[in-house]
């Protein structure tokens, strides 16, 4: 049978930029779904200049061709009256709009969710915001350090004698992107029960706040700012890094169990046997001297040692890797992690097998404005107009 993908006839618009509103939009296309993403002549979303490093062949930033696979590109100045006629007739026959403009600022363009769905009542809207409609001030941009810092997620990170750290990707915005689609995947089950369209609002502080999970409801639960613990876990022991003869490994011996398993497999019976540690509650309370007595165990022999001993005797470790490493290790594994576009161009792939196929849009990140001639065209513009709307001629 022949696979088709799920989203295969959706038809997105995406008047987004930057990371988290391109993140929803790049795992629709992934999906299946036709993607037109909307770019300011000239100067396209940003991320196109974010660089180094760029892509080897076409010279596009690395930024910009990790978000934007499997797009259709047109550009389009929809704060003036053509473009944003332009965008409104594209809206009658999209399924999904997603935009992350400032609060206000799509209502004052005529592109609220009024405005759109005056032309399509089945549309979804799905906007992206920093810190929600409701919160002052209404304006304030959104960014993944600023949300990161005010979220909580920062002074949870980094070593417990040390300072507050940023994660190293920007992932408040990749979960707040992940939340847009899903949402949106919401909305068009909605819109096939109801016969009609969702306004759907996504902030980025939310998405940061709902990923706290357990040390977020753990803040509630005791009324008090929880630690900072490093790469250990606050609630479980041992669950980190711990130093070999040549490196790290880590161990994640999350129950008790597992705790005996581990002490067996270093071979340090009286371990598993201390009143001191003997339950996870136990563990958690004698934390210092537990790592440090592990620590001295596991100094004494090399990391490829301990993993072929840790695996053997079932308890979860792992190697800390490099990125390049990380993705090569997965390769080796057996499983790619890796797709190439065509054109030749090698990104990370999505995580989602269907039927055991993984779904993936398979063109590379377009040009800006490289689809600009098709998609108007379909909507009866010349070739004239289209030139001229290009040039910047036209401007009501």
């Amino acid at each position: 049978m022949t696979y088709k993908a799920p989203l295969d006839g959706v038809t997105v618009l995406d008047l987004s930029r930057v990371l988290a509103g391109p993140y929803a939009t790049q795992r629709l296309a992934d999906l299946g779904a036709t993607v037109i993403k909307v770019e300011k002549p000239g100067e396209g979303d940003e991320t196109r200049s974010w660089g180094p490093p760029w892509q080897p062949g076409d010279g596009q930033s690395s930024y910009f061709t990790a978000l934007n696979r499997g797009k259709r590109s047109i550009a389009i100045d929809f704060g003036k009256p053509k473009g944003l006629e332009l965008i409104m007739r594209l809206a009658e026959t999209a399924d999904v709009v997603i935009h992350n403009l400032r609060p206000g600022t799509a209502e004052r363009l005529g592109l609220g969710y009024g405005d759109l769905t005056k032309v399509n009542p089945r549309l979804i809207l799905c906007r992206i915001t920093g810190f929600g409609d409701g919160r002052q001030p209404l304006s304030r941009p959104g960014y993944d350090l600023v949300v990161q810092a005010e979220s909580g997620l920062m002074a949870i990170t980094g070593e417990p004698d040390g300072g507050p750290s940023k994660l190293g990707v920007a992932i408040t915005d990749v979960l707040t992107g992940l939340e847009a689609a899903t949402a949106v995947l919401a909305g068009l089950i909605e819109r096939d029960r109801t016969g009609l369209g969702v306004d759907i609002e996504v902030s980025l502080l939310d998405s940061a706040l709902a990923a706290l999970v357990n040390v977020g409801q753990g803040a509630l639960a005791e009324d008090a700012e929880p630690q900072r613990f490093g790469n250990a876990h606050p609630s479980i022991v041992p669950y980190q890094p711990f130093g070999t003869s040549d490196g790290d490994v880590v161990i994640a011996a999350s129950n008790d169990g597992l705790w005996v398993k581990l002490c067996e497999a270093l071979r340090l019976p009286d371990l598993a046997h201390d009143p001191r540690f003997a339950t996870n509650p136990d563990r958690v309370a004698n934390r210092t001297e537990l790592t440090r007595l592990l620590g001295l165990k596991l100094a004494t022999e090399p990391s490829e040692h301990w993993m072929a001993v840790l695996s053997a005797a079932g308890v979860p470790c792992g190697h800390v890797l490099g990125v390049k490493e990380a993705i090569v290790a997965a390769a080796s594994a057996g499983q790619a992690a890796t797709v190439v576009l065509e054109g030749g161009t090698e990104v990370i792939g999505p995580p989602a097998r269907f039927r055991g196929v993984q779904a993936h849009a398979t063109s590379s990140p377009p040009d800006l404005g490289e689809h600009t001639d098709e998609v108007l065209g379909g909507l009866g513009l010349g070739v004239e107009e289209i030139s001229a709307l290009k040039a910047g001629r036209v401007v009501s």
